[in-house]
């Protein structure tokens, strides 16, 4: 069965996520980047792509995801076609990298920003990496450099993070300072690995 040893690290947009999970990896903890296979996914569906948005989205033969968000950020039916070719095939291949982390025995966290909205895993625990949505804000404008118009489109298409926060089984605070983010992923790691599975 999939899943069984497994822990969503989610949050929303510009929240830590990556963060999180690179300490965590660098404990030994195991994890599965749903971000990276989505990444993987859309390139293989790159004709597809192209033939739902437009050519000019693939950009030296692959697709340009700044592009792409630009449309499917903004209108919801677009967001919706894409999420219907691309999600079956990211769940998937998802479970079958879980069913090979489960044969393990230990608990690993698996990255999936949209675990609540799409509400397709059958996962029970999860970890929320938390930031206010200013400093969410900040980062988007700064680090992704999107206009304050474009960093809000994408941070209101998902649940708000004080939402995720109270369905969460684990909580990491990344509102602070990066050595205080290092103790707060220590702190629920030991929990994850001390809890029964």
């Amino acid at each position: 069965m999939a899943f069984k040893y497994a822990v969503v690290l989610t949050g929303s947009i510009s929240t830590g996520k990556s963060t999180v999970l690179k300490l965590f990896s660098s404990w030994g903890i195991h994890t599965i980047d749903a971000d990276k296979v989505a990444h993987q996914i859309l390139q293989e569906q790159s004709v597809k792509i192209a033939e739902m948005f437009g050519e000019s989205l693939i950009i030296e033969g692959k697709v340009s995801r700044k592009d792409l968000g630009a449309i499917v950020f903004s209108d919801v039916s677009k967001r919706q076609a894409l999420e219907a070719l691309l999600h079956p095939l990211i769940y998937a291949e998802i479970e079958r990298l879980s069913l090979k982390e489960d044969h393990l025995g230990k608990p690993y966290l698996i990255d999936i920003p949209l675990f609540f909205e799409g509400g397709r895993y059958p996962i029970k625990k999860s970890l929320v990496v938390y930031a206010t949505a200013e400093q969410q804000l900040d980062r988007l404008m700064n680090r992704e450099g999107y206009s304050r118009q474009e960093a809000l489109d994408r941070i209101d298409t998902q649940i708000s993070v004080e939402e995720k926060r109270k369905m969460a089984t684990y909580v990491i605070d990344n509102s602070g300072t990066l050595t205080q983010l290092k103790q707060e992923c220590e702190r629920v790691k030991e929990e994850i690995l001390n809890d029964s599975y």
